[in-house]
């Protein structure tokens, strides 16, 4: 008796070390990591003033991070979605408009490019940089840079990613989704994610 629950232990605990994918820390993607894009500086911008064109105005975001507007002056753009904007706008407009609406549309997001890249570094067989796309996911971001070397300690990969004002790291198990298939950690990748492979230690 004592010697079958001895093995039933052990059958326990090895087959809950077989898989390294069961994770309790898992990434979720919110609406605003995939879409909420902060204005930076040299982004190209249309503001729109409801029935009032005159107003209304094509201009670039300068690198002190403001804009020029008509009536209110410099406005900090930098840092603020076009939500915020069109808000602080809008309270600007609000002395000389009666209820003044506002629109911003970024037309040229040169600085979003940078800021939403995804990258990997470390034991991969060429460490790159790549512009977000919706749905990208590690494999797809591993395989675009050429796989992991022969050195590369694939299980012990992390992802960072700033969440708030803080970083988190989740891991990732990435021997497991190479070759096992097995794809718990095969996370869908939000902008700015950073993903990288440790080399084994000899």
């Amino acid at each position: 008796m004592k010697n079958w629950l001895f093995l039933s232990f052990l059958v326990l605990l090895f087959s809950g070390c077989a898989s390294n994918s069961a994770v309790s820390k898992i990434p979720t993607l919110t609406t605003a990591t995939e879409s909420e894009y902060t204005i930076g500086v040299g982004d190209q911008l249309a503001v729109q003033v409801w029935k009032s064109p005159e107003l209304s105005l094509n201009v670039p975001v300068r690198p002190d991070g403001k804009i020029s507007v008509p009536l209110i002056g410099d406005v900090v753009a930098a840092g603020h979605t076009t939500k915020e904007l069109s808000a602080n706008l809008a309270q600007g407009f609000s002395e000389y408009v009666r209820n003044a609406q506002v629109t911003v549309i970024v037309l040229n997001p040169s600085s979003g490019e940078y800021l939403r890249r995804v990258r990997v570094t470390g034991a991969v067989a060429k460490p790159l940089s790549l512009p977000h796309q919706q749905g990208i996911t590690v494999l797809d971001l591993v395989l675009e840079a050429g796989g992991l070397t022969e050195f590369a300690s694939g299980n012990k990969s992390k992802l960072f990613r700033r969440v708030g004002d803080k970083m988190e790291v989740y891991p990732i198990y990435l021997d497991d989704i190479l070759q096992k298939g097995q794809l718990e950690t095969n996370y869908i990748l939000a902008p700015s994610d950073v993903v990288t492979v440790p080399e084994r230690s000899f």
